[in-house]
């Protein structure tokens, strides 16, 4: 895909705190007219890039940053990323794209975002930000305005705001989270999504807004850490469940983000599971693994939750869900 002389490439910068709905929102954009021919740059906080490889069954061209944030790295990975992209497309090592959307890190400032591109003149030679793209949670957007500066930064720097998860939550507090972020930023346009559904073009259509100045480094709130747990064998879909259940029960405010793709008996394909403080989403079982690693994988985002404890109490429901294994412990 040759440009004009002179055109630049368009860059959507889709933010939003973590569980917003940012991965379901790009999905469902790769799978239209509108999203084919780009490329995506997705930035993870976490060992394991869980986005990129759901991301990766829906397009060709997918960069997975160091693990964390942007704000948190530097930049220079962000500059790498776009620099290879380019040289890659025009050496032919991957397909033409037209448009490139970057993901961030649900704790990531977009801030250093922005200023890499006003501040690299190459890179300023090459693309422009179109649209700046934030997702917020109508079922825990209050609390996350109120308790994350991350998710703050996000709603002031927006050129545009979608609404997500509508669907779940009162009118009352959808009405009261769009006040709110019409506070927090009077000049983005704010629209609202459904299951994910968005109109596409809300991801290329500039918004025609000036962006605040307000560019602070982001500090992540004390207490966040994240972990990942692995499985080589197929997992038993009870006992994983079960122990959620109980993590939930117990620790639901602080479990920010859970999200992992499971190898789980009885299934052909992986199975998605995400969860956000006390909301579960439905699993979903996909057509096809999206690469050849089957092992089940899933990142903790946690406040104060030791990594410790639940690697135990998943152990102990997995021990009791299995009656050989009971049997085995109880001999010792």
């Amino acid at each position: 895909m040759k440009r004009e002389r002179g055109a630049k490439i368009p860059v959507t910068v889709i933010t939003g705190f973590l569980g917003a709905g940012k991965t379901t929102l790009l999905r469902r954009f790769l799978a239209s007219p509108e999203g084919q021919g780009t490329a995506v740059i997705v930035n993870e906080y976490g060992a394991v890039g869980i986005d990129d490889v759901l991301i990766r069954d829906s397009t060709e061209q997918t960069v997975l940053l160091g693990n964390g944030c942007v704000c948190c790295i530097t930049r220079t990975d962000l500059q790498n990323a776009l620099r290879r992209l380019v040289i890659d497309r025009e050496r032919g090592a991957v397909p033409p794209f037209g448009r490139v959307v970057i993901e961030t890190s649900g704790l990531a400032d977009p801030g250093p975002i922005l200023q890499t591109f006003s501040t690299d003149r190459a890179l300023g030679g090459e693309f422009h930000v179109d649209v700046v793209l934030t997702v917020i949670d109508a079922v825990n957007g209050e609390a996350t305005l109120a308790s994350a500066a991350e998710a703050r930064k996000q709603a002031i720097l927006a050129d545009r705001i979608v609404v997500a998860k509508t669907d779940l939550a009162e009118a009352a507090t959808i009405e009261w989270l769009h006040s709110r972020l019409r506070e927090l930023n009077p000049h983005a346009m704010i629209e609202i999504a459904a299951h994910g559904a968005l109109d596409p073009q809300r991801l290329t259509e500039p918004a025609g807004t000036e962006r605040s100045g307000f560019v602070a480094e982001a500090e992540h709130s004390d207490g966040i850490s994240s972990f990942v747990m692995t499985e080589e064998q197929p997992i038993e879909w009870l006992a994983f469940a079960r122990a959620m259940e109980t993590l939930i029960a117990l620790r639901g405010a602080d479990l920010l983000r859970v999200k992992g793709i499971l190898d789980v008996a009885g299934c052909r394909g992986p199975v998605v599971v995400q969860y956000v403080q006390h909301l579960a989403h439905p699993p979903v079982e996909l057509e096809r693994w999206p690469d050849d690693n089957r092992s089940s994988r899933v990142v903790f985002i946690v406040r104060n939750v030791a990594e410790r404890g639940v690697r135990g109490l998943f152990a102990a429901v997995e021990a009791l869900a299995t009656p050989g294994a009971a049997l085995e412990g109880g001999s010792q």
